[in-house]
């Protein structure tokens, strides 16, 4: 097997974007990375308004967490982009308002959700655990595409 470019820049992008979801994910169910843990994060949840903060904070951080290893892995990386795009887009706009970063706006997890739904549409590249065997073609649209040249 003949790894590309192509095979070299997923790896890269599944391996920064797999470890930010799982730094994050980690954060809010175990508090790990300074993070809160559940009930902190439930608790922030509830103060900004999102209904049921405990189920919410558990369904984030375990979609995160999930998708991180998912993309690290290669394994089902196709399978988590979409769940982890939605909970980006939720975060953006129940969490974020306008769009500078730096001022709490969303383009932060507006990227993270491009990245996945990038890495939803061209799957985990040859340079996985999983080199697609197990990841499922949750995007159907994309088995359509050509796939890109070297």
């Amino acid at each position: 097997m003949k790894l590309t470019r192509n095979d070299y820049g997923l790896f890269i992008l599944r391996a920064l974007a797999g470890s930010v979801f799982l730094f994050h994910g980690a954060q809010k169910l175990f508090g790990a990375f300074g993070g809160y843990g559940i009930e902190g994060t439930a608790g922030w949840m509830e103060s900004i308004g999102i209904p049921f903060p405990t189920l919410s904070t558990i369904m984030a951080g375990g979609t995160e967490f999930l998708a991180g290893v998912a993309f690290l892995t290669g394994i089902g990386t196709r399978l988590l982009s979409a769940p982890v795009a939605f909970a980006m887009l939720v975060g953006a706009f129940t969490a974020h308002s306008g769009f500078d970063v730096q001022q709490g706006g969303m383009e932060y997890p507006l990227v993270l959700a491009a990245v996945a739904v990038s890495l939803g549409l061209s799957g985990p590249g040859r340079l996985s655990l999983g080199s697609g065997r197990l990841d499922l073609p949750v995007l159907i649209a994309a088995d359509d595409l050509e796939p890109a040249s070297a």
